[in-house]
């Protein structure tokens, strides 16, 4: 009898720390998941943030001395620091970025990304950081009042991009002959060539790019379509907008930002 009773005791005994053991491995397992569904924890584990971008100056691009720079490589640089990575730079399509960041190929988009309601339905997006505008550009010497002197007209713009929408919104560039091209700099290229009548683009890379001492200077603005602000887009759901929020803010305080927005001549937003 005492040897039954010992045996049910000594049985009773492994259950209760089999059923440890298992609690202990729920929670371990859950604790990794929680992990696991944190970006933010997800980027600094692999010890760096993979940003993609386009060529796009003065947001990000190679100066005369070969050197890859611009507003955003700067800004996001700063970020990265604050953050404990190390900033790595992918050139993407800009019109499969979210593909490419569903897919994990990039963690983010920051290029003057102009936050439209199609990009925060889809991403986690920061709070603006700069102010921007849709642009006319043509070869000088174009007679220009409205766009209304585009319909039927040959109109450029990048793929997927606030110019593109800007065409697709207005009236009467709704009528031109809109062609897509990989990268805003394509356009300018067309427009001063004159295989293409206008381009539709950022006023921060036509400011940048377009007149008096640059490779385009028989082209110029000659009208401003909308305001807009930029912001940088991260996966859906994610939490690493906040954390970059918060170096934004951070990098506002200590000036940073300020002296960056004089550097590329950029207008921060409120």
């Amino acid at each position: 009898m005492k040897k039954t009773i010992a045996l049910l005791a000594a049985l009773g005994m492994s259950v209760s720390l089999l059923a440890g053991c298992g609690s202990s491995a729920s929670s371990s397992a859950a604790s990794s998941e929680a992990a696991a569904d944190s970006d933010l924890d997800y980027i600094k584990g692999n010890g760096k943030m993979v940003i993609g971008y386009t060529v796009y100056a003065p947001m990000n691009y190679t100066d005369d001395e070969g050197n890859f720079t611009g507003f955003d490589t700067e800004l996001a640089t700063a970020v990265c620091e604050k953050l404990g990575v190390e900033p790595e730079f992918v050139e993407i399509n800009w019109d499969t970025k979210i593909v490419e960041l569903d897919a994990k190929s990039i963690d983010c988009i920051w290029n003057g990304m102009t936050l439209t309601d199609e990009i925060m339905a889809n991403a986690a997006c920061t709070k603006a950081y700069a102010k921007n505008a849709q642009v006319v550009v043509v070869k000088d010497g174009t007679e220009y009042a409205s766009t209304a002197d585009l319909v039927g007209k040959t109109v450029l713009a990048e793929a997927g991009s606030a110019g593109e929408s800007a065409i697709q919104d207005d009236e009467n560039l709704s009528q031109a002959d809109y062609v897509s091209k990989s990268v805003q700099t394509d356009c300018l290229m067309e427009v001063a060539a004159g295989t293409a009548d206008a381009a539709i683009l950022d006023l921060t890379l036509a400011n940048a790019m377009i007149g008096e001492g640059t490779d385009y200077a028989n082209l110029k603005i000659v009208d401003e379509l909308n305001a807009e602000e930029y912001g940088v887009a991260f996966r859906k759901g994610s939490d690493a907008a906040e954390a970059v929020n918060a170096a934004f803010d951070e990098l506002k305080t200590d000036g940073t930002l300020e002296a960056l927005a004089a550097k590329y001549d950029l207008t921060l937003a409120d």
